[in-house]
């Protein structure tokens, strides 16, 4: 079991690593600021998800086994880069609403959800970050590694759903307020389409 001491370090460190710009935290904030708070929280959810996944791939070494596979690194993230493509179509043909359906969600909260899921799962470097970092909280002397693990898992997750959820609510207020405008939504659609594709982009020639 980690100790009090361990346990706040790591999510003060978790904290700043959250608000550090980098693709989950930039997806939020995009989907935040087009769809509204509810829906950048149901992608914070997915991603949290996916970073379960994650912890207990590697509590369970399963995350070594396909870090040393160079295929199953390309594989996967040209899946997540033509995830990140697609969704960037998606953007720039959004259609712009106006009056009380301007504020309104374009995808159902499940599609919400699974977008945040799939955009963690698909991201290569979430592994090597999660076999990098993590164990270097742990301590052999305080019992199970896998236990200690799952519990640095747990406390990132929280310092994931306070930092992500910090950035969907101000990003949210300022989209409720551009979307009453029909231009407005038209440039955030835009804005947003080209954040995918950077994403997709950087995804796609990432070096292990």
């Amino acid at each position: 079991m980690l100790s009090l001491q361990t346990a706040i370090a790591f999510f003060g460190v978790s904290l700043l690593l959250g608000v550090t710009p980098g693709p989950d935290n930039i997806f939020v904030l995009v989907q935040s600021a087009t769809q509204g708070k509810r829906a950048g929280m149901l992608v914070v959810l997915g991603l949290c998800t996916g970073l379960v996944v994650h912890t207990s791939a590697v509590a369970l070494g399963l995350a070594a086994v396909f870090a040393a596979s160079e295929t199953a690194f390309v594989v996967l993230k040209m899946v997540g880069a033509g995830y990140l493509a697609y969704l960037a179509w998606g953007a720039f043909r959004a259609p712009v609403t106006e009056g009380s359906d301007a504020s309104a969600p374009l995808l159902r909260p499940l599609q919400l959800y699974r977008r945040g899921i799939v955009m963690n799962l698909t991201n290569p470097k979430v592994v090597f970050f999660f076999l990098a970092f993590l164990p270097q909280f742990v301590d052999a002397r305080r019992g199970s590694v896998v236990l200690q693990l799952a519990e640095l898992g747990a406390i990132f997750i929280l310092a994931t759903l306070v930092t992500f959820g910090a950035i969907s609510y101000f990003a949210a207020s300022l989209g409720q307020r551009l979307r009453g405008s029909a231009r407005a939504q038209q440039w955030m659609n835009r804005a947003a389409g080209a954040v995918f594709a950077a994403l997709a982009l950087r995804l796609a020639v990432a070096q292990r």
